[in-house]
């Protein structure tokens, strides 16, 4: 008994980093659908890869728009390989101590959905899209600072 009080009493008072959860999606329409739905919600939805430098540079900016701003709902698109999510997602984002929402989209058919996104997305990552009201504001490009993020989805949802 002696012996398991040292084994459970560090754990007690430790800082445990509880799992992300990351539902994953085979088509962007069922994400649409099932995620970025709701007309009362103003969404930042970014889509990147843990292979993509740039983008694993600027998530820091949008996990702190995500914590200081609660009137706005970040969802992390991750454009990773559905074989790496449990060897390469997971850890990333366990290591990284992401909070906010995460999704894997799957979908390789990207003539169908980068246009529904946005008809001028080229598909390079980081992209970031902005949805309040139905209305859609995309911007492909790299947000370098939060400043820069915020000022960018302040002036897209005002």
């Amino acid at each position: 008994m002696k012996y398991l009080l040292y084994l459970v009493f560090p754990l007690l008072f430790s800082n445990v980093i509880v799992a992300q959860k990351v539902a994953v999606y085979d088509n962007y329409a069922s994400l649409e659908k099932e995620v970025l739905s709701d007309k009362n919600t103003i969404y930042v939805v970014n889509f990147w890869a843990t292979w993509c430098a740039p983008c694993v540079k600027e998530l820091p900016h949008f996990e702190k728009l995500n914590s200081e701003n609660k009137s706005i709902k970040v969802v992390l698109v991750s454009l990773d390989f559905k074989n790496q999510y449990e060897t390469k997602l997971l850890p990333f984002l366990r290591n990284r101590r992401i909070i906010s929402e995460v999704v894997l989209l799957t979908d390789k058919d990207y003539n169908t959905w980068l246009p529904t996104v946005d008809k001028e997305w080229s598909g390079s990552i980081p992209a970031t899209l902005i949805i309040k009201n139905g209305k859609k504001v995309f911007a492909e490009r790299i947000f370098s600072s939060y400043e820069e993020l915020k000022e960018y989805v302040n002036t897209s949802i005002n």
